[in-house]
């Protein structure tokens, strides 16, 4: 508050000698600042603030347990997987989810149910947005046929 009130009073013309000339080095010091960063500036590397690369979604229609390995390995990749049984065996198709459901909470992943049949699974990197977890819970996990 007190340089503000001595410029002030220095732009005014009411300062004495000695006040304008420490406020005159106080302006040299300040601009001799300014150009240091400015070199500075034109010398330092320009890096990209946009790391964000683009992500794969995989879709895969598992025909035996095996195939569970695959999936796995792609959610340890950090890759999104969407998982169609609809036309696998009712007890094939709980083995897979149970496996790759355990997979996905190893790795803090989550897990959504898209449609009769499909699911999605994500690893930790990737949210999940319009929960369908109340239907869930009413109609459960599998589907009828």
């Amino acid at each position: 508050m007190a340089k503000l009130l001595d410029k002030m009073i220095g732009i005014m013309g009411f300062a004495d000698d000695e006040q304008e000339e420490d406020l005159f080095e106080e302006q040299e010091k300040e601009t001799m600042d300014q150009e240091e960063v400015r070199t500075s500036r034109k010398n330092a590397p320009v890096v990209s603030i946009h790391t964000q690369k683009q992500m794969r979604v995989v879709v895969l229609e598992p025909n035996t347990f095996e195939d569970a390995q695959n999936i796995a390995d792609q959610l340890k990749s950090r890759r999104p997987v969407i998982v169609n049984l609809e036309n696998a065996e009712k007890v094939l198709a709980k083995r897979i989810v149970d496996f790759i459901s355990g997979t996905t909470y190893a790795l803090n992943g989550n897990m959504q149910k898209v449609g009769n049949g499909i699911f999605l699974f994500v690893p930790n990197n990737v949210d999940i947005s319009g929960e369908m977890r109340d239907e869930l819970k009413v109609k459960g996990l599998f589907w009828q046929k």
